[in-house]
């Protein structure tokens, strides 16, 4: 508070003084205690001041008397709370055997019962004790039932029964008094567990309770726009979730990645062409631009040639150089096919730069070579070594791995010089 604000208040605090003397003065009032022959008489003010110091002095008194029978709840009180605060930091640094063994005996204290179940469970629970760690949710539930439930949903996830925890939450989601962290149990049991129409629901609750940050609400939004793609059953469901979703939920790379992979498996290749060449003229994806070469049906020798159009923007992006490899592989184009995997695989080696050269490969009738080049495919996938090719065949010893020389023009289309 600022020094002028004490000031108002001692000036304020001397005027209430000195009028109430000069009122009290006036008529400073009289008592008089008679009691078995004893007389007493003073003020009105001497008596209340004489009754405050003796409630004073009988309030000491009384709690110098329960000093010693209130020292074991103190030492109780305070061996409790240390309890708790070393096992919170042990259920932090992963001694979870150590953390519930201490927030166990924290919960003796009623005040700390609550948290220190709760986390005693969530112990229990990454130890992978799901039974334990559900009979300590049950004397939780006595005092929080609420966050009792919440964790209940998250144990009985981890312990591969996300329909149960499902089931648990419905009720209050239906009523839409689920707590913000049981929206996200919600949605995460409701991706478990096949229900992609209910871990939608879960997406606006989340997203205005802020309980998620931007990059993890961003995550999760993605994850369930993807399954639920994947779990439409026909075009015609496809296109009515499609046509559904708001803008900017269909412009996620890896939501339209999916749209298009769906939509080509149901037979509508052109939708799917459509939606993913919009997306690259928006904004440019590598992966994106490698499902287009993957899609299949349509026009192949056209989409080669718009494909081929987007290399001069773009010419040393390893999704498109597979993609144009895939398609050249297709039309048995097969020396601008290797050309293409080759500065492929020489900027980002995969898994689908390896099965894309297995396939020229078996196009061009080397079974050994393909079969090699197939088995690397699958050890990539696994994180185990490759075999190499022999030397002067693609990817083999003499590779060229620089980037291809073209020209490249800034945004007013002015060529950059190279140093």
């Amino acid at each position: 508070m600022k020094l002028w604000r004490w000031i108002l208040l001692l000036v304020i605090a001397a005027a209430v003084a000195a009028f109430g003397w000069h009122w009290v003065a006036e008529d400073p009032g009289y008592v008089l205690v008679r009691f078995r022959g004893v007389t007493a008489q003073t003020s009105l003010l001497a008596a209340v001041v004489l009754l405050l110091l003796a409630w004073i002095v009988i309030s000491m008194l009384w709690r110098l008397a329960r000093w010693p029978f209130g020292a074991v709840s103190r030492r109780h009180r305070r061996l409790s709370q240390q309890r708790l605060a070393d096992g919170l930091v042990a259920l932090m640094e992963g001694r979870h055997s150590e953390a519930e063994r201490d927030l166990s005996r924290a919960s003796r204290l009623d005040k700390l019962r609550g948290p220190s179940l709760l986390a005693a469970a969530e112990a229990s629970s990454r130890r992978g004790e799901h039974g334990r760690a559900l009979g300590l949710l049950d004397d939780a539930a006595q005092v929080a039932p609420r966050a009792a439930r919440v964790l209940r949903a998250r144990v009985l996830r981890r312990d591969g029964k996300p329909a149960e925890a499902l089931t648990l939450l419905t009720p209050e989601a239906d009523s839409g008094s689920l707590s913000p962290g049981g929206w996200r149990e919600y949605a995460l049991a409701a991706l478990d567990a096949g229900d992609t129409r209910r871990a939608y629901e879960a997406l606006e609750p989340l997203q205005k309770s802020g309980v998620l940050g931007a990059r993890a609400y961003n995550a999760l939004e993605t994850q369930v726009l993807v399954a639920s793609v994947n779990a439409a059953p026909d075009g015609a469901a496809l296109n009515t979730l499609w046509s559904q979703w708001p803008k900017g939920q269909r412009r996620a790379v890896a939501v339209i990645d999916a749209y298009a992979r769906k939509a080509a498996s149901v037979g509508q290749v052109l939708p799917a062409m459509d939606v993913v060449e919009s997306a690259l003229r928006r904004e440019w994806s590598s992966q994106l631009a490698e499902t287009y070469g993957s899609l299949p049906g349509g026009d192949l020798e056209a989409r080669l040639r718009r494909a081929e159009a987007w290399q001069e923007a773009h010419p040393n992006d390893p999704g498109l150089l597979l993609a144009l490899g895939r398609m050249c592989v297709r039309l048995s184009q097969w020396g601008k096919a290797r050309q293409y995997l080759e500065r492929s695989f020489a900027l980002a080696p995969s898994a689908n730069a390896w099965e894309a050269l297995g396939a020229m490969y078996a196009g061009l009738g080397d079974a050994t070579l393909a079969q090699r080049c197939y088995r690397n495919a699958m050890a990539t996938t696994r994180g185990e070594a490759t075999e190499s090719l022999p030397a002067g065949n693609v990817v083999g010893g003499r590779l060229d791995t620089r980037p291809m020389a073209m020209e490249e023009r800034d945004e007013h289309g002015v060529p950059r010089l190279r140093p």
